[in-house]
């Protein structure tokens, strides 16, 4: 077991710390935070609802951390899902509880750009510090009586749990770009994986290139770009040490940059192929 950087925070300063496994119908743990009789509550990756007698507790409510701009991905996983579907933007909202996930009453929202090769890793460490100042000003705007109030409407979407069937890649139907989106979603939590004879790889990170740029780069390939369309998806088409792996993608190239063989660490794909033999023609399922 692992503390939480909360925890030991908490030790090191001599704060009392509570761990229920659960809040729901747990009677003892609400009320010990009756006898508390905090102001306000502040809730940080929590992932479970708390139950309307601990949100009737404190004068000035609770309140929440959220790593997307609310209404847009309720839910557990917003900054995988925001990555997944490509887009350009994303933030942090600081909200009022109540009953429902992640539907309360927007106070104060802060904007970022996400990167186009930002992974989910790279992006949680940005939202985590921003989260932390917006919730601070957010304390301040309440504590003086500033803090606005903004209903969400009914236009939202959701961003659910995720689980191990989403990290298989997809190569008949989903695009380069589709695929280099899945691999940073997931990195580091899970990674997104294919299968080759039987083997499961995991791909850690990717980049797309066109069928015109990768020819312009090897030319040897020049005379057979009309046979390119016919290449099924999956197919590694070029494999060399020193320049690396690259497989057919539903419309485009995928070049894989970091990976990791069944029983193996992630590592590049220089040194994963200095150890590891693959075949052209090969075909990852």
């Amino acid at each position: 077991m692992i503390l939480s950087s909360v925890k030991e925070y908490s030790l090191e300063n001599n704060f009392e710390i509570y761990q229920p496994e659960k809040l729901k119908d747990n009677q003892d743990m609400i009320n010990e935070i009756k006898k508390l009789n905090p102001d306000i509550i502040c809730v940080v990756a929590y992932g479970m609802l708390l139950p309307k007698e601990i949100l009737d507790i404190p004068k000035y409510g609770a309140i929440n951390v959220h790593p997307s701009l609310l209404p847009k991905y309720r839910g557990s996983s917003p900054i995988q899902y925001a990555i997944m579907n490509g887009d350009r933007k994303t933030g942090v909202t600081t909200m009022y509880l109540d009953t429902k996930m992640d539907a309360g009453d927007i106070i104060l929202q802060q904007e970022v750009t996400i990167g186009s090769d930002e992974t989910t890793g790279e992006l949680w460490t940005r939202l985590s510090k921003l989260g932390s100042k917006l919730l601070v000003e957010t304390l301040e705007k309440i504590e003086k009586g500033t803090a606005p109030r903004i209903k969400q409407g009914d236009d939202y979407t959701l961003a659910p749990m995720l689980d191990k069937e989403i990290s298989k890649i997809d190569w008949e139907n989903k695009t380069a770009v589709e695929i280099k989106n899945l691999a940073r979603s997931l990195d580091p939590i899970m990674g997104t994986y294919s299968y080759l004879n039987n083997k499961k790889f995991k791909f850690w990170k990717v980049d797309v290139i066109s069928v015109q740029e990768f020819i312009d780069k090897y030319k040897e390939f020049e005379d057979y770009e009309y046979r390119f369309k016919d290449i099924e998806s999956g197919t590694i088409i070029y494999v060399d040490e020193k320049e690396g792996l690259y497989i057919k993608a539903k419309d485009k190239i995928v070049k894989v940059l970091e990976i990791q063989a069944e029983n193996s660490k992630r590592m590049g794909i220089t040194d994963f192929l200095r150890g590891n033999e693959l075949q052209v023609i090969d075909r990852f399922e």
